[in-house]
């Protein structure tokens, strides 16, 4: 039987032995932890039978993730040969019912559990595909269809974890909330991304402004760019907010902590004068703490 166990990165790779599901959940949220902190402390607001599903999801977005940014996993083609073996690999073990994988055995038992679409987690497939060869985007439009499923598609695989009200109300609220989380990241983490070669900042708005991110600068086109885009997240963010009432209890706490913490990156970039090239924009561990306790309150 084949498992997995990590390599640089926290990828996982294919080893001989047997995991067990309470195994694969644990990795699933190990991975969670260590690279998804705020959504991590959010997920603590979720009743315990629900939490393990969310770092399932978790662990399959990072799995994907490190397969395209891991340079361990050689070139180009070679890591979209090794994109492409785990979606397969991932499609056939969800029509047999179990995975011998240390984390998509968890990511088969959630998905099977609540009938999430597969179809959601091909088109997040696609899109870090496209990591692999586009590095900028022309437009914003250009960018959605990226966003479509590196973002949007992982609120709606989260939805019938959180049972709202009605799911098709709910979709686009959770669809935005995803778009604003990615936009933050893009902002946050520009000079990580040049060093991979990708800009995802929309060309048009850097020519807008006269801002170039491999000037590595935060002058003032750039100051004036990021004002642009933090707006932008912010109507995103706002749009969001109109679904978390539409959750059960526990659900929009977990929702609304995650929604404040990660939109409160925005406020770290404002207070560090729009610098992101120098230092990342962080909240503190006590921060996050203090925001899930008051979520937890209601």
């Amino acid at each position: 039987m084949t498992a997995t166990t990590t390599r640089r990165g926290g990828t996982p790779t294919s080893t001989r032995t047997h995991v067990t599901l309470e195994q694969s959940y644990e990795r699933c949220r190990q991975l969670n932890r260590q690279y998804g902190t705020t959504y991590y402390w959010s997920t603590y607001l979720l009743p315990k039978v629900k939490r393990h599903h969310v770092h399932a999801l978790y662990g399959f977005c990072r799995y994907a993730d490190e397969i395209v940014d891991d340079p361990d996993f050689g070139s180009t083609a070679q890591r979209e040969h090794a994109l492409d073996a785990f979606r397969s690999r991932f499609e056939h073990d969800l029509a047999t019912g179990d995975s011998d994988d240390e984390v998509l055995k968890a990511v088969v038992h959630t998905v099977r559990a609540f009938a999430i679409d597969v179809d959601l987690f091909r088109r997040f497939l696609r899109s870090m595909a496209m990591d692999l060869t586009v590095g900028r985007y022309e437009t914003y439009v250009d960018l959605e269809r990226y966003m479509d499923g590196s973002a949007s598609v992982i609120g709606e695989m989260m939805l019938p974890i959180l049972e709202p009200d009605d799911l098709a109300t709910a979709t686009p609220p959770a669809r935005a909330l995803g778009d604003a989380f990615q936009l933050t990241n893009f902002l946050r983490d520009v000079a990580e991304d040049l060093d991979r070669g990708r800009v995802y900042l929309p060309q048009e708005d850097l020519d807008r402004f006269g801002a170039d991110p491999r000037r590595r600068v935060a002058d003032d086109a750039w100051i004036e760019l990021a004002r642009f885009e933090i707006d932008r997240c912010r109507t995103l963010y706002a749009e969001a907010d109109h679904g978390i009432a539409q959750l059960p209890p526990a659900s929009a706490r977990c929702v609304r902590s995650a929604r404040v913490l990660y939109s409160r990156i925005l406020d770290v970039i404002e207070e560090q004068g729009y610098d992101v090239f120098s230092r990342r924009a962080r909240v503190p561990a006590w921060q996050k703490a203090a925001v899930v306790a008051r979520c937890w309150r209601g």
